[in-house]
């Protein structure tokens, strides 16, 4: 990750400490719960059935881009079943022994959250199977011919799992989920309205202007959102009473170098170099990363994403191509006429998602 990767206040990703602060803001309680109505309709006849047959709830799988809230969500699968959660993550259980003895210490009835959980290691991850259908895990006593396996029986727990990839779980994982969800990017009319709760937890006055102006930026993120409402709150209390207007909104997000689609410097980088340096397309993804002065990487993953669902680039066969979408957001000719008066042919291809140019 790149320093400026790590500084941007639109990555959907967080760092321990701010999940710190998060901690402060999410609902403890489905109802609270704004956005994804048709996941927690559904999750709500999951649990309340659970209850009522006194038993753990099934065990949960949570698909999504990050900061969309399948975190929360553990958080109130555990409130709800009034039982006790335990946060973990694929990358810190590396090996089979890890994850006996994170699973042999649960409680009855405990959630068990492992985020990343297509990062799990092989053998933790051929371990779990068992624990989730049988709840009982397989020790392996002594090495080579002489190897005993001893069976030992887990209190029964509920396992939620959170993954970006889920093409990445193997199929046999995946199956022994009861209940799986996809959450989806919030619309701003959800986003106002947990931004509102959120003015209200940090005890921030904020009017209705400057929240959407706000919800507008955030990329259907509430991660994203929360992260802009603190820095403009910031804003508002160095140049002046500390009240949020839609001016002062504006002036922090400004200040920022987020506009009005939520493209933050590196998004609007990677556009102008197609478009003004590359006459739109297309163009290899290694030549558009040298041309802004990152890795490949960082642009593909962090980038991309965003800019193609937003139907600002295209990636086709050919490589990356610019729409005419793009063009107009920089203000720019489109992408026909832009491409004659550069000298550049018109950008041609099938804009399919697997080109990588």
């Amino acid at each position: 990750m790149t320093s400026d990767e790590g500084d941007r206040l639109v990555d959907a990703r967080a760092d321990d400490a701010e999940r710190v602060i998060e901690g402060a803001l999410r609902p403890r309680r489905l109802d609270e719960f704004v956005g994804q109505s048709r996941v927690c309709a559904q999750l709500d006849v999951v649990l309340q059935a659970a209850r009522r047959r006194d038993r753990p709830a099934d065990h949960v799988l949570l698909s999504g881009p990050p900061g969309l809230g399948k975190t929360t969500l553990a958080g109130i699968i555990a409130e709800e079943m009034a039982a006790p959660l335990r946060l973990t993550s694929g990358p810190a259980l590396q090996h089979a022994g890890d994850l006996a003895a994170v699973l042999s210490s649960l409680q009855p009835g405990e959630v068990i959250f492992i985020d990343e959980i297509h990062r799990l290691a092989r053998a933790a991850e051929e371990m779990l199977y068992v624990a989730m259908e049988d709840f009982r895990v397989d020790v392996i006593v002594g090495k080579g011919p002489g190897a005993t396996a001893l069976p030992l029986d887990l209190a029964p727990f509920t396992l939620v799992g959170a993954t970006t990839r889920v093409g990445l779980l193997p199929g046999p994982l995946r199956d022994r989920f009861g209940f799986t969800a996809h959450l989806d990017f919030y619309d701003e009319s959800d986003l106002r309205s947990i931004l509102g709760r959120s003015a209200r937890l940090l005890d921030v006055t904020i009017d209705e202007t400057a929240i959407a102006e706000i919800a507008r930026r955030s990329r259907g993120t509430p991660r994203i959102a929360n992260r802009l409402l603190r820095r403009v709150r910031d804003w508002a209390q160095v140049h002046g009473d500390g009240d949020v207007d839609h001016h002062a909104a504006r002036a922090a997000l400004d200040l920022y170098e987020v506009d009005q689609l939520g493209l933050d410097r590196l998004d609007r980088s990677v556009l102008d170099a197609l478009v003004r340096r590359f006459g739109g397309g297309p163009v290899g993804l290694s030549t558009l990363a040298v041309a802004v002065g990152e890795e490949p990487e960082t642009v593909e993953t962090v980038a991309e994403p965003f800019l193609v669902r937003h139907g600002l680039l295209a990636r086709t066969p050919r490589g990356r191509v610019a729409t005419a979408a793009a063009y107009e957001h920089l203000g720019l000719p489109g992408p026909g006429l832009a491409q004659g008066l550069l000298g550049f042919p018109a950008a041609t291809g099938d804009a399919s998602p697997g080109g990588s140019g």
